[in-house]
């Protein structure tokens, strides 16, 4: 009934002709609340429905029971309205003209599938495109989505059909995990999954339609709007819509409300020398608007300077810049990542941060910077372009050296903060930053999560400009932070591969050692064992030359590491006996990294009691380095005795641990401690809440996208179904675990899972 109900408000609605904002203007409400009256989300009040009614030029009563049967209807549960996302960007401020543009979007989103808005750089096809998704919102009660596609982004790679098409199911709930790893499949699943809902989604900067193809929805009732500087001819189906310049009147309109008023002098020649394209219109209203002194004739004199191209209006915007703020336009071209703040900034300049911040805040003034988010500062594409052509006879790499630097250096801080389970790399900054922000413990965590997607860009582009010292410390840096803490290992295992040459061309034995060493962790933590074994034997060989007997332990604990996970404990235990001989006297921690290998191997091949006394004596020792090492120590523990029959002890140790990895924020280690606390409750006969505590784990591993890990958890714990009599249970996790181990090619868990399905058939 509510549907119906918003279905008739939305007739009266569309009766009136007015926008959302009009409408909310009038009837004295907001337009989120509008929003949800449209879309059934909430039942008005009735003044409310009278009050539309007599905008439309309708009889209230005729819909008074109807909205009476409505209001009888329970409110939907929290949980299901927040499973509808709306990720459209803030809809423009003095949308100007437009109407037949806007009206062919708007009909279209009624009449067919799919529009394609296309038109030069900065003619407004972003700003239509959002305009009319805000006001399609109450159609589109199934979510409003939005991925910018980078197709034209200066200085960035487009984004892949493949990485939106992730980005798309992450926004309507699929978990990293269970998306697949092939193009075709991924946009299956996303078809499938927007087939049921009816969604809007604004699929921005495309480069051409081979690009969106994958993207767009099938079967079902939502509407893809795609923006992008090529006409989609080769997509079917399709409805174009081209935008040209604004007329006259309209350009004239946009200038004055962003200049904040009229103004004395010819608005006409501003508008000729702006192009009367949008984006430019808006940057050159906005030097009025900071210029109380100037007039129109002041603000052409200064475009006349040059020719009577779009780009002027970006010079004329410099001109006006000091060489300090020209300066920092122009670096800001070169980053890497989606935007920066004042401490980043300050060191691609070699600044102080006050002195950066009072330059990043100059340019937003005169739009030639967007600070989406308090302290955080993004350019338009558009600008970034011109922001690279006034730096382009600079060299970037010093610049990008820089900003790597900062990274590296707040990283190596965060490291000084956090409890880590692999020992130091040799990383050094060639270049110390002016400053870092504040990394005390909770927020050097949210600097990396604030920071890591520009952390991996920057990694990427220091790659690419053979910023060789810094590629390789980001790299390495990468791993030891993502261990048991943000996961994500695929992409941290690309890293170290990519800049793995670097690595060699730096001539240093130890860097050398070091990163193959990581690559070689890496490369086991995502299941290719084979590929594994050489870089760390190569790692333990440069090690052993470079008299480096910690990182030949290192070596070899990890090389014993791959028979673990292949299931030969005879071999492990073999390497970890060698490891432990050459462990020197004052090396604690690495005494209990093999040690704790040492314990792992004993339980996987029945020798519990022994386990048990040899981690029993490395605990004290683990407890005085940190509290990871402590829970290392548990987690075999916790194994061992469960193998000797006592479950109880197995749940209360395994549950130890979880709260010391939840205390330390290492959820991937937070996820393998609750595998073992949920396997104890099986065998304690808690079924239930053995059941709950491992789909804890499963969703902590899909979150940090670690399908290995997931397939390592539903084992064990499938596993422990079978031994409790749980044959149902133990073929539904088997077969999960061969579903995503065939899915990501990680043939030794395959095997592994298959081999289960097989006894209990």
């Amino acid at each position: 009934m509510r549907d119906e109900l918003a279905g008739q408000l939305r007739q009266l609605r569309d009766l009136t002709g007015r926008s959302l904002r009009e409408l909310a203007r009038d009837l004295h409400g907001s337009s989120s609340s509008l929003s949800r009256y449209f879309s059934g989300q909430a039942v008005p009040p009735w003044p409310m429905v009278v009050a539309l009614c007599k905008a439309a030029g309708r009889d209230p009563r005729a819909v008074r029971e109807m909205w009476e049967r409505a209001k009888e209807v329970p409110r939907a549960s929290a949980s299901a309205a927040a499973a509808v996302r709306n990720d459209l960007p803030h809809d423009v401020t003095a949308f100007t003209g437009r109407r037949k543009e806007l009206t062919a979007l708007l009909d279209a989103a009624r009449s067919t599938g799919m529009v394609a808005i296309d038109g030069m750089g900065g003619v407004g096809k972003t700003a239509l495109a959002v305009h009319g998704a805000h006001l399609l919102t109450a159609d589109f009660h199934g979510g409003q989505l939005y991925v910018d596609l980078h197709g034209f982004t200066p200085g960035r790679e487009p984004v892949g059909p493949g990485e939106a098409l992730r980005v798309l199911l992450a926004a309507l709930g699929v978990p990293p995990g269970r998306v697949p790893d092939g193009l075709t499949e991924r946009a299956a699943l996303w078809r499938s999954e927007l087939a049921a809902r009816r969604a809007i989604v604004l699929l921005d900067n495309a480069a051409d339609a081979d690009h969106v193809r994958d993207l767009l929805p099938g079967a079902g009732h939502s509407f893809a709007v795609i923006t992008s500087r090529r006409r989609m001819v080769e997509l079917d189906g399709v409805q174009p819509i081209t935008l040209d310049v604004l007329p006259a009147r309209d350009a004239a309109e946009l200038f004055v409300q962003s200049a904040g008023g009229p103004r004395p002098g010819d608005v006409g020649e501003v508008l000729r020398r702006c192009g009367n394209l949008p984006l430019a219109i808006r940057v050159a209203a906005a030097r009025l608007r900071h210029r109380p002194a100037w007039t129109l004739d002041t603000l052409v004199e200064r475009l006349r300077e040059g020719e009577l191209a779009v780009s002027d209006v970006f010079g004329m915007s410099l001109r006006q810049l000091d060489s300090a703020q020209r300066r920092m336009f122009g670096l800001l071209g070169l980053v890497p990542g989606e935007d920066i703040d004042a401490y980043g900034a300050a060191a691609l300049a070699g600044i102080p941060p006050a002195n950066a911040r009072s330059l990043l805040e100059d340019l937003v003034d005169v739009h030639l910077l967007q600070e989406p988010a308090a302290g955080r500062y993004r350019m338009h594409d558009l600008l970034r372009q011109a922001a690279r052509a006034e730096d382009a006879a600079a060299d970037p790499a010093l610049a990008v050296a820089r900003l790597a630097d900062y990274y590296l250096s707040g990283m190596l801080a965060v490291t000084e903060v956090v409890e880590l389970v692999v020992t130091p790399v040799p990383v050094t900054v060639s270049q110390q930053p002016p400053a870092l922000p504040d990394l005390s413990h909770d927020r050097a965590l949210d600097w990396l999560d604030a920071e890591w997607a520009n952390i991996t860009a920057t990694s990427s582009l220091a790659v690419e400009l053979r910023i060789g010292r810094a590629a390789v410390g980001l790299g390495q840096l990468a791993f030891v932070i993502s261990l048991g803490r943000r996961g994500g290992m695929a992409h941290v295992c690309r890293g170290l591969e990519a800049s793995m040459p670097a690595a060699e061309a730096l001539g240093e034995r130890r860097v050398l050692a070091s990163h193959r060493y990581l690559l070689g962790a890496a490369l086991l933590r995502v299941g290719r064992l084979e590929e594994a074994v050489p870089e760390l034997e190569t790692a333990r060989a440069l090690m052993a030359g470079e008299d480096e007997t910690v990182g030949q332990v290192l070596a070899i604990e990890q090389l014993a590491e791959v028979r673990l996970y292949a299931a030969d404990a005879e071999g492990a235990m073999a390497l970890l006996r060698e490891a432990i001989r050459l462990v020197p006297p004052d090396e604690a921690a690495v005494r209990v990294y093999t040690g704790v290998r040492l314990g792992r191997a004993l339980v996987l091949l029945g020798e519990h009691a022994e386990a048990r006394t040899l981690v029993t004596d490395l605990l004290g020792t683990a407890r005085e380095l940190d509290r990871q090492k402590q829970r290392m120590c548990l987690d075999v523990l916790g194994r061992a005795a469960l193998g000797l029959g006592d479950a109880r002890t197995a749940l209360d140790l395994a549950e130890q641990a979880v709260a010391i990895s939840r205390e330390t924020r290492h959820p991937v280690f937070e996820a393998i401690s609750r595998t073992d606390a949920a396997v104890a409750l099986r065998h304690l006969g808690s079924v239930e809440e053995a059941t709950a505590v491992h789909a804890g784990a499963m969703r902590i591993l899909e979150a940090a996208g670690e399908p290995h890990r997931m397939m390592r958890s539903l084992l064990p714990y499938a596993e422990a179904c079978l031994a409790t009599g749980d044959r149902e249970a133990a073929a539904r996790h088997f077969k999960e675990a061969l579903e995503i181990a065939t899915g990501h090619g990680v043939a030794y868990l395959a095997s592994a899972a298959g081999a289960g399905l097989a006894r209990i058939a």
